[in-house]
């Protein structure tokens, strides 16, 4: 597909992040970004692909979604601009809608949308409750730790003013995740600014491609944390929004997985 014109046709961009065919959401807000095109050209050829113009498409095995944000950073003008997951995405905060056995219906749409986005120019889903782990103690006991260890090393040396808000979130029990997110050019914008280089220098000092394939998608993870740390320090005014997954969660399985982590040592394998 060609490049898309740098203006959506609505002034909302959100990208969808999408790697294999899947359904989308109604809506024109909704722009399907085929991640990793570079690499897999040949799986999504009905859509933008994240390989136009300028772009890091051949990161994908390590930034996952964020080679989507990357584009719309890059090669997107809309005034506001998002991101959410093929499987995941921000829904209508009516309590009705949000429980449609059609987990498509529950999608919110521009109207809802541009109403929440005048009472706070960034949007984020609801933070998510660890109760029994801090971020760090979490992520520590189902990632690999030595990769928190180097974004603060990167953090120090590039931005030292960012460490006490990263202190403080390694120490908290809930933050924003997903890398889901509406926000005003403005905000989305400086935000990708900062982000990027941090990662790019990340991967430099700990090379991904060392990790099984899993584990290899730690900048990914990493900018989660990252976003909560951007907010943080910026005091930038977020409001939340829930979100649906549009399959079945085995959540004894995931529960199960979290426990043996905490308790047994057994990082994670796979996403729940």
């Amino acid at each position: 597909m060609q490049e898309a014109e740098k203006d959506h046709k609505s002034n909302i961009a959100i990208g969808v992040a999408m790697h294999k065919p899947y359904p989308l959401p109604k809506g024109d807000i909704y722009m399907p970004i085929h991640v990793g095109a570079a690499l897999r050209p040949d799986v999504l050829t009905d859509m933008q692909g994240d390989d136009t113009g300028e772009n890091i498409s051949e990161l994908n095995p390590y930034f996952s979604e964020l080679t989507a944000l990357y584009w719309l950073w890059k090669n997107n003008d809309s005034a506001y601009k998002g991101l959410v997951h093929y499987r995941r995405y921000f829904t209508t905060r009516n309590t009705l809608g949000r429980h449609n056995p059609n987990r498509f219906m529950r999608v919110i749409q521009e109207p809802e949308l541009r109403e929440a986005l005048q009472e706070h120019p960034v949007l984020l889903p609801k933070k998510r409750h660890y109760v029994i782990e801090t971020i760090k103690s979490h992520y520590v006991h189902t990632m690999h730790g030595e990769t928190l260890e180097a974004t603060e090393d990167v953090l120090r040396d590039i931005c030292p003013e960012y460490l006490p808000q990263w202190h403080t979130l390694m120490n908290r029990r809930s933050q924003h995740i997903y890398n889901m997110m509406v926000m005003n050019r403005e905000h989305f914008d400086a935000y990708c600014e900062w982000l990027f280089p941090i990662l790019f220098e990340l991967t430099k000092r700990l090379d991904p491609s060392k990790y099984e394939l899993f584990h290899a998608r730690y900048p990914g993870r990493i900018s989660e944390m990252l976003l909560n740390v951007w907010i943080m320090k910026n005091k930038v005014p977020v409001g939340e929004l829930p979100t649906s997954f549009m399959e079945h969660i085995d959540w004894w399985k995931k529960g199960t997985s979290f426990l043996k982590a905490k308790f047994l040592k057994q990082k994670y394998t796979r996403s729940f």
